[in-house]
């Protein structure tokens, strides 16, 4: 399975009474099929995919597998603290039409790298394995059916297997040294300015792939390091999106966050 380009993950609408709000799913999903993103991630981190329950997930799976046009690929999110739960809601992603399911172990140790093979051996679509520790990475590319490994700390899987970036405030370096693309959170709000640095990669512009990933870094920054998927939401409700609330214990960002985020993406392309 081939991987390239720029994969946003994506965002769950909620109303102020913390359910899902469907009518906003297929607003900001008809509104990122305009763009060339690659793909979709689905109730991964920037989903805030942890406070969902399962059913909730297959319900935000099929809303997005609803609107998404056939180019965009789809990537499930389907980690689970078992193996049995996580194999499950991964097959249940691929009746749904998912292409892949991105995999976050929430192991550490011994069963790390037990918990990826054993998911991959059941899971009826290839799995992208992220949070691996650099010995993991590496091992997991021997398994036939996981295909990928996204880093969002710059950790290299060896060999030729496919790296994927996990962090926008290291897309162009991780581009530059060999990473077939990425899945950003940054990408929900900012698509365009993503696009631009593979774009500028994919061409071999240098020097315009460097002047936008400073352009970016600031409010990547403020994104991953600073607000988490609360600041990403009020990015999004700035951009043209529906960010909306977070679902608690996540709170909105405070006043002062949030001029300094609608600062940092004021200057940021929103359309095309």
């Amino acid at each position: 399975m081939k991987i390239q380009g720029i994969f946003a993950g994506l965002t769950t609408p909620f109303d102020h009474n913390g359910d899902i709000y469907k009518v906003k799913v297929q607003h900001n999903v008809e509104k990122w099929n305009r763009t060339t993103l690659a793909g979709y991630v689905v109730c991964g981190r920037a989903g805030e995919g942890e406070l969902l329950a399962s059913e909730e997930k297959i319900a935000v799976w099929e809303m997005v597998a609803k609107h998404a046009p056939p180019e965009k690929l789809l990537i499930a999110a389907a980690a689970m603290p078992g193996v049995r739960e996580t194999v499950a809601l991964t097959n249940r992603a691929a009746d749904l039409g998912y292409k892949a399911a991105l995999i976050e172990t929430p192991h550490r140790g011994e069963s790390h790298l037990l918990y990826f093979r054993a998911v991959a051996d059941q899971a009826k679509i290839p799995v992208i394995v992220a949070g691996a520790s650099p010995e993991v990475a590496e091992a997991v590319t021997e398994h036939p059916n996981i295909v990928a490994v996204c880093d969002r700390a710059s950790i290299a899987a060896r060999g030729g297997f496919q790296r994927l970036a996990g962090s926008a405030l290291h897309l162009w370096r991780e581009l530059q040294s060999g990473a077939v693309g990425a899945i950003l959170d940054f990408a929900a709000a900012a698509p365009y300015a993503a696009i631009t640095i593979w774009e500028a990669h994919r061409t071999r512009e240098e020097e315009a792939g460097a002047e936008w990933q400073n352009r970016i870094l600031h409010a990547a920054r403020l994104i991953e390091e600073c607000y988490g998927v609360s600041g990403l939401k009020h990015a999004m409700d700035m951009t043209g999106y529906y960010g909306g609330p977070p679902r608690l214990p996540y709170v909105g960002p405070s006043a002062e966050a949030r001029r300094a985020i609608e600062e940092a993406f004021r200057d940021l392309p929103t359309d095309r």
